[in-house]
């Protein structure tokens, strides 16, 4: 399943190189259009890379979505998130006909907006998401809505109450917490983000920090979340028993990661996720991605990442 690491670095090297070089590299739209790229080029089960594509939604896609969002997430520290929001999902919508990276401008945007010294590493936590999060107001509501009415997702959608094609609610939070029960992205907005560094962002590091390369830590990262969680997008599409069944199957791979077969059993998991169902976990990648942005950006993937990437932005001066 996991492809080689000359396969997964070409795939890597190529698309960072379209990254635009006005981007200061290792800031927060350099890091979010490296946090896609990284997250689409491993082989992940159910979800598309370079070597598997689903009808409306190929890698290329992808990449050009993840490049698209780079520069309005580079403004966000010095903006109101609505607008960073609805930029990013415009920028998207330029570049691709699919919702791409709905799931990643939302969870992504507000962890870009964390101020900091541009040039320097950000070491970013849960409250500082919540800081992000309880300034928001009526404005970005409404821009925040609109955003999500322009990627017609597949989830957050129709609804008793603030439907996104209705009026916007005058607290995103409000709207958040009322759709947490059946979208992930929406929980983590309402009650904060602990279960993303807790989750996805520990796995990464516990992997890269024992050896592991970095697609090999992905796939692992994504099928502990897995098997953490039934992914929610795949329970809004297909409902909560092919969730949880999916969900259970992660389980066993996880159980079982030291078996010599285990490379065998995860490429079966994935042919058994594209078919005759389209059982794609898209919201576990993208808390995958998040999970990357918030790495990446606190410089700790550097020693582990498939390309040449520049060198770390050199410290202020003491003064």
């Amino acid at each position: 399943m996991v492809q080689s690491h000359f396969a997964f670095g070409h795939h890597v090297t190529a698309a960072a190189a379209t990254i635009p070089t006005d981007l200061r590299p290792w800031g927060p739209g350099w890091c979010a259009a490296l946090a896609g790229i990284l997250e689409a080029a491993a082989a992940k089960p159910g979800n598309v890379h370079p070597a598997a594509s689903f009808t409306d939604l190929a890698f290329a896609d992808l990449v050009a979505a993840a490049v698209a969002i780079s520069a309005p997430l580079d403004a966000a520290p010095d903006r109101p998130l609505g607008d960073t929001i609805l930029a990013a999902v415009m920028a998207a919508g330029r570049v691709t006909p699919s919702n791409a990276n709905l799931g990643i401008v939302l969870l992504v945007a507000p962890l870009a907006a964390v101020p900091g010294t541009p040039d320097a590493d950000l070491v970013i936590g849960p409250g500082d998401v919540a800081e992000v999060l309880a300034a928001t107001g009526p404005t970005d509501a409404a821009l925040i809505w609109q955003a999500i009415a322009l990627a017609r997702p597949g989830g957050l959608g129709r609804s008793d109450r603030w439907d996104v094609t209705g009026p916007p609610p005058r607290d995103i939070r409000a709207a958040m917490r009322h759709a947490a029960d059946r979208d992930t992205i929406a929980r983590l907005w309402a009650d904060g983000y602990d279960e993303l560094f807790e989750g996805p962002v520990a796995d990464i590091t516990t992997r890269v920090t024992t050896g592991d390369s970095l697609e090999r830590s992905l796939v692992r990262a994504h099928l502990r979340q897995l098997a953490r969680r039934p992914d929610s997008l795949i329970g809004r599409r297909h409902g909560e028993a092919a969730a949880q069944e999916v969900s259970d199957r992660a389980a066993d791979l996880v159980a079982g990661e030291s078996a010599p077969d285990w490379a065998d059993r995860v490429a079966a998991f994935d042919a058994w996720l594209r078919g005759p169902r389209r059982l794609n976990p898209g919201t576990t990648a993208d808390l995958i991605a998040a999970a990357l942005y918030i790495l990446l950006r606190g410089g700790r993937l550097r020693g582990v990442l498939p390309l040449t990437a520049p060198r770390p932005p050199t410290p202020p001066p003491r003064p």
